[in-house]
């Protein structure tokens, strides 16, 4: 039987493994997150998905069709001018309402959201990329914290640091859990991570890589053939960096950042719709699609299930093989 590891993150969420799949814009929906659910760890339905609060309450009903297990929402605050929009109130309303036990907040500090959410007895978990705000992020009030290093796919922050720094450094300014995103494919990674203090792991890469993930084969076999070098940043020049696989819509993006270029230019290369068309056409160049190093350690698409299963059981024996080497 493959063991498993009690945390400070398992017995907060109430979940068997501490690994979570972070929240992905137009895929993390109910079958999806339910299939991680399923397998023992935990996920988010991405709020930022639904065209409607109404369509995120009925996405978090279809979900308890699917699993009796603990899920969560992620609620992505972008950094708008005058504070919290009103479409991000009104998924806050839903959750609150629906009785979801966590939340995974990003974009900028939740401090607005944390008065409704506590009340409502929901635990906060924060993704972000620097020490700093995460220092910041325990002074509201947040539960725990996402670090997510320099290797991530997506969003990588400005501060370009490596997790065997970000982890440490975070593990010993914070007193609420560390979990280490960025960089984490296998059972490696994993005990990586907690052997540098973190109480659970976040994955996106490698879920992106599963059976389950609804994205076309195309898009899946990209991120197969992607190695640990072909992966890129773009809009560096909006200081919004984000990390991505090498295709030819983002070295178009690039070229048009080193010429220098406007955001209502690179809107057009790099709009959220288009990778949501991406997806589900399959046409792997018509836009950006966020990849982790992580890549580089993928060599096949497998079930959520096996990926769980397989992460937990190298850990095992890594322990064995660390404990052999006591003298």
């Amino acid at each position: 039987m493959t063991q498993t590891f009690k945390t400070r993150i398992t017995e907060m969420l109430g979940i068997e493994h501490p690994i979570l799949m972070g929240g992905m814009q137009w895929i993390s929906r109910a079958e999806f997150v339910a299939s991680v659910c399923n397998a023992g760890g935990t996920g988010f339905i991405t709020a930022e998905t639904m065209a409607d609060a109404d369509e995120l309450r009925s996405e978090i009903r279809k979900m308890r069709t699917l699993t009796d297990k603990p899920f969560g929402v992620n609620i992505s605050m972008l950094p708008e001018v005058g504070g919290i929009p009103e479409r991000t109130l009104a998924f806050l309303e839903v959750v609150c309402e629906e009785g979801i036990p966590f939340v995974e907040t990003a974009g900028r500090k939740p401090d607005l959201l944390m008065p409704r959410l506590k009340e409502s007895g929901i635990k906060v978990i924060h993704k972000l990329t620097s020490v700093r705000h995460a220092v910041s992020a325990q002074k509201v009030g947040v539960d725990a914290v996402t670090m997510i290093g320099y290797g991530s796919g997506g969003h990588v922050g400005l501060d370009d640091v490596a997790n065997f720094i970000l982890i440490p450094q975070a593990v010993r300014r914070l007193d609420i859990p560390v979990i280490a995103g960025g960089g984490i494919a296998d059972g490696r990674g994993f005990l990586g991570a907690l052997a540098m203090g973190a109480e659970a792991v976040l994955l996106g890469t490698a879920f992106f890589a599963s059976r389950e993930c609804p994205v076309h084969e195309k898009i899946k076999g990209m991120i197969i053939e992607t190695q640990e070098t072909d992966t890129v940043l773009v809009m560096g020049s909006l200081k919004n960096p984000a990390r991505v696989a090498r295709n030819r819509l983002a070295e178009e993006v690039l070229a048009m950042e080193a010429r220098g270029t406007t955001l209502e230019e690179l809107l057009t290369k790099i709009a959220g719709r288009l990778g949501k068309e991406a997806y589900y056409t399959g046409d792997a160049d018509m836009s950006t699609v966020p990849c982790g190093q992580a890549a580089g350690l993928i060599d096949r698409i497998r079930s959520v299930r096996e990926i769980v299963d397989g992460i937990l059981s190298e850990a095992e024996g890594l322990l064995d093989r660390l404990n052999g080497m006591r003298i």
